[in-house]
């Protein structure tokens, strides 16, 4: 089972067991204004989202299978199904 591990500003802020569970982590650190085109355009914010074949391979501090960039557009989408 995959793991995904949600990362801002070079910190894990959440993680999630799909790509969806895991973008919805980006509601901890949401713009006050909700610009998120703003957010992720300062400098060192590089949303991104590191997916591992499974949870132990994380914890045992494998490599990540991919990096999937995360845009704007990624994280508001997440984060609005959260509220609705």
């Amino acid at each position: 089972m995959s793991f995904y591990e949600t990362i801002w500003h070079g910190e894990g802020i959440g993680d999630g067991g799909d790509l969806e569970e895991s973008l919805q982590a980006y509601v901890v650190v949401k713009p006050e204004d909700g610009d998120w085109t703003e957010a992720c355009a300062k400098d060192g914010a590089n949303p991104h989202v590191d997916h591992y074949s499974s949870f132990d391979a994380y914890l045992d501090n494998a490599d990540a299978i991919e990096t999937i960039p995360v845009t704007p557009a990624m994280i508001a989408g997440a984060v609005q199904q959260l509220s609705s």
